[in-house]
């Protein structure tokens, strides 16, 4: 390891040369109160930023051991410190001038999720940042002493007021800390009581507007009706009020922009944490709940779809479906098995973005064209054995149609943001209606175990390209993978995460043994152990990435073109 002495004489030595000579600085330097490595340098002013991290001694750091002896603690804590070092450091960007990205000073922008991401990592009380900069220059000659200002400077300064506890604001931390704590506590309480979701008394759940995930303000703060309030006593926050939602079947209803998909996408949400001062900090959901919809378009590769789709007038096999291009029904169909074998405990399901012939067929219909002539079981006939036989919930949004009165354990009316338990009314009300769930039956024996085959042309490409486009696509070498209907994505780094998480499968894990269902196992067990870092191969770690949840993993593999079995 070098000194920063060493690096300082570098830098006078290469200045005014060509761009390239900034290669030289590649190493570890010593700055006493922590270590900085320059891991990768940019190639010119006008290209993608160089790659430095930081690392902070655990005993120089001096985060209390209680901040990082769990997982969900030690992911808050790096959120927070991230977030820390992201404000301190915009200060400082592009304060050293030059050319193109000269002077760029950037870390991963965290937004209202608590993400695990590689832009910092706290291991054993030592804290890793990960960050980018742009290496000045005039035209492409080197300004070594603009980069000095930034490595001498302006990054220690920063450094030492985010990554050190004796610096930081230690309150504000240990709000973090606490609230973590009790999200988890809900989390974790959730099957205690029977519960899929939960939503605290006062939560903000409208957004500001459709591109932006901040409360809105003067929204309306969520109310419980009565037959639904629970009351949990967190860890810190002590006794909490809110709704809970019980396993099985609910319905939500009421009038066009009165609440019910904003309630549901608060739901989805809450798969995650969320920071102080979301709003929905205490909207609580099961973690593995999957938003389910149709998705036009999609490629489908041998699911087992046929406890929904069979007798298709073409005689093609629905127990091992496959298309490159789905229909409304037969997508939705698909992300349903898919969610099964990706083990969902809970589906959430918005008409509105579902295929109506999906979801019901009414009496009329069922009268003029039978049933042999209708390939297509509805989800109304199926809701009740998913849950009674395979113990997955379904929270439905429905404002047009009441069929689903009859099938529906719990039916919340939502009115003017406000949710008012009308089961009874509702029920009562349906039976003047004939039900259209069809014969009770047991869910049918479907296919649980697909084992995929690798995508032999990867494994012969030495130079695997991977791009994330927001979160809506990724490229993996030359193959797009379609990601916009995956509603539970919130981070750009998220889609990096996958591309990466499908290379590794490809690549390491699938070969025509394991199962779907273990790949996900497998690497959801690997990232717990070893982090995000190890999709990268020899720790290089070249993408910011924030981690996805096995369910989205599972389905990026499966929008991939070329899976095959």
């Amino acid at each position: 390891m070098q000194t920063a002495m060493e690096l300082r004489n570098k830098l006078k030595s290469i200045d005014h040369r060509g761009y390239p000579a900034y290669k030289e600085l590649r190493g570890q330097y010593d700055f006493k109160d922590y270590m900085l490595s320059i891991d990768h340098v940019q190639g010119d002013p006008f290209a993608a930023p160089s790659r430095l991290s930081v690392w902070v001694k655990a005993d120089k750091a001096g985060f209390p051991k209680e901040f990082y002896d769990t997982l969900a603690k030690r992911v808050t804590l790096q959120d927070h410190l991230t977030r820390l070092f992201g404000r301190e450091i915009a200060g400082g960007s592009f304060q050293a001038k030059g050319s193109g990205k000269s002077g760029l000073l950037t870390v991963s922008r965290c937004g209202q999720q608590v993400l695990e991401r590689t832009a910092l990592k706290v291991k054993d009380g030592g804290v890793t940042l990960r960050f980018e900069a742009g290496f000045p220059a005039n035209g492409r000659t080197i300004n070594a002493r603009e980069l000095e200002k930034m490595l001498f400077d302006i990054l220690p300064d920063s450094v030492r007021r985010s990554l050190y506890y004796s610096k930081i604001d230690q309150n504000k931390l240990k709000q973090a800390i606490c609230l973590c704590e009790d999200q988890q506590y809900i989390r974790e309480k959730l099957g205690e009581l029977s519960l899929c979701a939960f939503v605290a008394d006062g939560a903000i759940l409208p957004r500001e507007s459709g591109i932006s995930e901040r409360p809105m303000k003067g929204a309306v703060p969520f109310k419980s009706p009565d037959s639904l309030r629970v009351t949990l006593n967190l860890p810190n926050q002590g006794a909490v009020t809110g709704m809970g939602i019980p396993k099985g079947i609910t319905l939500f209803v009421g009038g066009g922009y009165h609440g019910k998909s904003t309630i549901l996408q608060a739901l989805q949400n809450g798969v995650y944490n969320h920071i102080k001062g979301d709003g929905r900090e205490l909207v609580i959901s099961d973690a593995t709940a999957v938003k389910l919809r149709a998705e036009d378009g999609r490629s489908i590769a041998s699911v087992d779809i046929s406890p929904f789709i069979g007798n298709l007038p073409n005689k093609k096999d629905t127990a091992h479906f496959s298309t490159e291009d789905a229909s409304g029904s037969t997508s939705q169909a698909a992300n349903l098995m898919e969610g099964v074998e990706a083990g969902s405990g809970l589906f959430l399901i918005d008409e509105d973005t579902s295929a109506t012939n999906f979801m019901i067929r009414d009496q009329l219909m069922q009268e003029v064209i039978s049933a042999g002539e209708e390939p297509i079981t509805p989800f109304i006939c199926r809701v009740n054995s998913l849950y009674q036989d395979l113990g997955i919930s379904s929270i439905i949004v429905a404002g047009s149609s009441g069929s689903y009165f009859h099938v529906a354990d719990t039916v919340i009316q939502m009115k003017e943001y406000v949710p008012y338990d009308i089961t009874q009314r509702a029920k009562e009300a349906a039976k003047d209606y004939p039900a259209m769930t069809g014969s009770e039956e047991g869910f049918p024996a479907y296919l649980d175990k697909r084992c995929p085959l690798p995508d032999m042309g990867l494994k012969k490409d030495d130079r695997i390209k991977i791009k994330a486009m927001g979160t809506s696509e990724l490229l993996l070498s030359r193959e797009s993978v379609e990601l916009r209907y995956l509603e539970q994505l919130k981070d750009q780094e998220q889609t990096a995460a996958l591309a990466w998480a499908l290379k590794f499968a490809q690549l390491k894990l699938l070969d025509g043994r394991k199962s779907l269902k273990q790949v996900g196992e497998l690497l959801e067990k690997q990232l717990d152990k070893d982090g995000l870092e190890s999709l990268f191969e020899r720790g290089d770690i070249s993408s910011s990435l924030a981690r996805p949840r096995k369910q989205e993993i599972l389905a990026c593999i499966n929008r991939y073109r070329k899976l095959r079995f």
